[in-house]
Formats: C-alpha cells, structure tokens, sequence
C-alpha cells in the first residue's frame, strides 16, 4: 500500500488551517493563553479528525447524498465524545482549561471542511493520512500562538500534562544562559494584554500579516524566475523578447 505524501504534508504549510484556510479561529483564538492548552487541543483535533476522515471515507458509498452532513456529524460527535471521556479521566485539568470547546469540536468547520470536500470523496489511507497531516497543521498553529501568548503574558512556558512535565521561566532561564544586565530582566514586564481575548486577535493578525509576507515573497521570487529563464530561452534561440514566432510558412 502505497503512501500518498502529499496528504500528509500539505496542511502543515501550504495548506495550513490556521494560517492558510484560516478555518477554526474560534478554539485558536480562545484556548491559546497557555502553550499546553493549544498542544492538548491539537492533539484532540488530530485524533477526531484523522479517525472521522477515515471511518466518513469507509461509510461514502453508503451515506445518502441528502443527510450526509447529520452523518458527519454524528461519525464525529462519536470520536468527540471518546477523547472527552479520555481527558476526563487521565488530564482532567486540561479539560476544564478547555471546556466547552471539546464538544464544539463536533461543528468545527475545519472537521466538518475535510469531511465535506476530502474525506468525502476519497480513498480512506488518502483520507487518513488528510486528517493527521491537517491535525499536526493545526496543532502547531495552536501551540504556536500559545507559547507567544505565554511568553509575553506571563513569562513563562507551560509543558505540564497529567502532574507529567515542567513550567519554564522564561526571564530565569534566559539570565541563566546570558547573565543579568544591570539587574534587570531579559524579559520585560508581562503584557497582561496577551493572556486576555485580545492577546488571541493581536498574535494571530501578526502572524498572518507574517506568513502572507513570506508567500508574497515566495510569489515574487518564482516570478522573477520565470522571468529569468523565459530570457534565458530566448538568448539561446535568438529571438528577441515580444518578436512573433516564425511559423515557417513561405512568402506567395
């Protein structure tokens, strides 16, 4: 059996949830205060969404094109409720730092998108492999935001699940590493802003505006090259730039 790579590996960049689709923001943007609260949503989304993909691919020839939607929903709210049930009993204070938005799981149009438009209409491993490569995109866009918010808000780094782990001082670990500067913190005072709701809008604007830099710099770059060898062509042939093509035809 073969590995379709790509299903696996697109939506951790070029097809990113977060970054790219820009699907989910509610869970990014109200759970990220903390950087295990986005690694332990993450993980959730990639066990829902890679076994849901997987079993909506198995069931697509036997799902009803006009209730295929409530099915979803119901193949997903079943996955749901087993990692709510998981994280009850083994990190149960990582699901009350969640809350509510484990359930909602079940309506996140991230889930309900790769239902819809991949899992759908494609083989099940393709399907499968979707829903990790989707899940791990999403996963590190959540910690991501997390450790930014973390940082800033209250110095430090939180790596703690199940009494399993440690929390991280930013400003101790730093000075332990650089020394002090005059007595004074390597880290500054904690933006109390980043902890809060708008913390959330303000590290996930930047990094858009960030990574759509980086794709408009991607753009430019592979136009530029195009440019280059289109020149390259036609030095080699001889034809100057914008002259009609010969079409070998002899003159009346």
């Amino acid at each position: 059996m073969k590995i379709n790579w790509f299903e696996l590996t697109k939506g951790i960049i070029k097809e990113n949830p977060t970054f790219v689709i820009v699907l989910g923001l509610c869970p990014t943007l109200a759970v990220t205060n903390l950087t295990i609260n986005g690694l332990g949503m993450g993980l959730a989304v990639i066990f829902v969404l890679s076994l849901s993909n997987l079993l909506i691919s198995l069931l697509r020839n036997f799902i009803p094109n006009e209730v295929r939607i409530p099915c979803y929903i119901i193949v997903i709210a079943a996955f749901v409720t087993i990692i709510q049930f998981v994280m009850e009993a083994f990190t149960p204070e990582l699901n009350k730092a969640l809350g509510i938005f484990i359930p909602l799981i079940v309506v996140n149009c991230i889930i309900l998108g790769r239902a819809e438009a991949f899992a759908g209409k494609n083989k099940p491993l393709d399907s499968f492999l979707d829903g990790i490569g989707m899940g791990i995109g999403f996963t590190l866009a959540l910690t991501l935001i997390g450790l930014i918010r973390e940082i800033l808000g209250n110095g430090t780094i939180t790596l703690k699940l199940a009494g399993v782990g440690t929390v991280i001082d930013v400003g101790a670990f730093l000075r332990n590493i650089f020394g002090e500067f005059n007595k004074q913190s390597l880290i500054p005072k904690s933006a109390i802003v980043m902890m809060l709701p708008p913390g959330g809008f303000i590290v996930m604007g930047t990094l858009l505006a960030f990574f759509q830099y980086l794709k408009n710099k991607k753009a430019e770059k592979e136009q530029k090259m195009k440019a280059q060898k289109k020149q390259q062509v036609q030095a080699s042939t001889g034809v100057p730039a914008g002259a009609p093509a010969s079409t070998g035809a002899k003159p009346a």
